[in-house]
């Protein structure tokens, strides 16, 4: 077992395109001796969001607070605390925090072309 002190590692904006009010803490990687995944921390500011894209990798993504809403292209789904995501490879999607808190989840996705930072 590998015990990480996340609170070692601070928190990046995210500067890819469309991404706005968006930051990013690498939490456990290949780097802590993870062969298959990679944890990572995100907030995002009031009324920010995550770029629109997909990407050919699935990901698990757990709401720690907040409110904000998920972008697909079936339909927008409201999220919130303590709520469990899956996203499907390929999928299209983009997190939005609601223009009156900030919204905080942790995102799982595999080593690999998705851990590149």
């Amino acid at each position: 077992m590998h015990k990480v002190d996340a609170m070692k590692f601070g928190m990046d904006p995210v500067g890819a395109e469309g991404a706005e009010g968006v930051r990013i803490q690498w939490l456990v990687d290949e780097s802590h001796c993870a062969p298959n995944f990679a944890m990572r921390r995100f907030i995002v500011e009031p009324g920010g969001c995550t770029p629109s894209h997909s990407h050919d990798w699935e990901h698990e993504v757990y709401i720690l607070r907040g409110r904000g809403v998920l972008v697909t292209a079936e339909g927008d789904v409201e999220v919130g605390p303590n709520m469990a995501l899956f996203l499907a490879p390929n999928e299209v999607h983009q997190f939005r925090a609601m223009p009156d808190g900030s919204l905080e989840f942790l995102c799982i996705v595999p080593n690999g072309p998705a851990t590149v930072h």
